[in-house]
């Protein structure tokens, strides 16, 4: 299955455009409909969604390097870590070698590479999620990376965000200045549109 994932990438690899945004996920990312989200919300960056059903941040350096690496990046979307609760409720200083790993690699060519780790969402108020939650936000901190928390209910708030840029289209503010949009809002906007 992840060869078929891998390939698949590789040859959307050669359509896409350079310095976009790239989201690499696990799970339910791979279904995000970044098609309607584009168009509902206005985004006119380069997404592109390189998320993988059940990646493990053990495996995720090797799979960066086949679908992502080449696309050049300007800022990777990180939310991995459903498969792997197990492995950081077991050993919690793996994980972080593995996803301090993935880190160094994405750096390795642009050492300016935006970086943006989303914590895990944790509706059912779960420890060993808090816990991981946690450990992301740490290495986060420790890696100069953006961190996004949706791990409750209230910081998902795609509806506020979609009323807010609304508002702001209507009166004709769109991007001032050329500035690119606020990755607060590209991650809610991209991770909890089903909220």
């Amino acid at each position: 299955m992840l060869e078929n994932e891998i390939k698949r990438y590789r040859s959307l690899n050669r359509l896409a455009a350079a310095d976009g945004i790239v989201i690499f996920g696990c799970a339910e990312d791979t279904d995000i409909p970044l098609g309607e989200l584009k168009q509902a919300f206005a985004l006119d960056d380069n997404i592109y969604n390189r998320s993988v059903e059940s990646i493990s941040i053990t495996d995720a350096s090797e799979v960066y390097d086949e679908c992502i690496s080449e696309l050049c990046p300007e800022t990777v979307i990180l939310h991995i870590g459903d498969s792997d609760v197990k492995l950081f409720a077991e050993a919690p200083a793996d994980f972080e070698a593995c996803y301090v790993g993935l880190i160094e690699k994405i750096r390795e060519k642009d050492k300016d590479r935006r970086i943006v780790i989303v914590s895990l969402k944790n509706s059912r108020d779960d420890k060993t999620l808090t816990d991981l939650n946690k450990r992301l936000r740490y290495i986060a901190e420790s890696q100069r990376c953006d961190f996004e928390d949706i791990s409750s209910p209230i910081a998902r708030t795609p509806r506020k965000t979609r009323e807010i840029v609304e508002f702001l289209h209507s009166t004709g503010f769109v991007h001032p200045l050329k500035n690119k949009r606020p990755i607060y809002d590209l991650v809610r906007i991209l991770f909890c549109y089903g909220d």
